[in-house]
């Protein structure tokens, strides 16, 4: 996968935002890529015993899920947090580097429809801007990404960004 850092000199607010969050999710699949179901799996800090980087990777799909496309462009698709506490971080069985990286790069697909509106417009769910959605989704896929970034040192001693 080619990760490719926002252009230096930006002039549209709105590309460079999509342009940082493409960065950002691209950051979060290389941290998953390469590691075992069991190294991906394993949540190694006992306070937070279900913080992987499976975990993050499933939330992170369901972030984008709930955010981009449904609340931010009115897709009809059903949420990934269905309960509370927040079921997105649970793990199945089935759950592989590979199955969620393919979810993730899925629901990619689906946020294109968030592209196609105007920044300044109102979201779907009349209570946003589609602006102040897409400045929430990076914030919040940056903040997972530097917990992937430890996980990912702990799981097999590589660093980096």
């Amino acid at each position: 996968m080619t990760r490719s850092w926002p252009t230096n000199l930006a002039h549209d607010e709105g590309v460079l935002a999509w342009e940082f969050l493409d960065f950002l999710r691209k950051t979060a699949v290389m941290k998953v890529e390469g590691l075992t179901r069991e190294q991906a799996a394993t949540a190694p800090i006992a306070t937070s015993p279900k913080l992987t980087p499976l975990g993050l990777l499933k939330h992170l799909t369901a972030v984008e899920r709930y955010w981009l496309c449904i609340a931010g462009a009115g897709l009809d698709l059903p949420s990934l947090w269905r309960g509370d506490p927040d079921p997105s971080w649970n793990l199945e069985d089935d759950d592989t580097p590979a199955s969620l990286i393919q979810a993730y790069r899925e629901e990619w697909a689906n946020a294109e429809a968030l592209k196609k509106l105007d920044p300044d417009a109102t979201a779907a769910d009349g209570k946003r801007t589609v602006r102040w959605i897409l400045a929430h989704v990076a914030q919040e896929t940056a903040r997972h990404v530097g917990h992937l970034d430890l996980l990912r040192e702990l799981a097999d001693g590589q660093t980096g960004e």
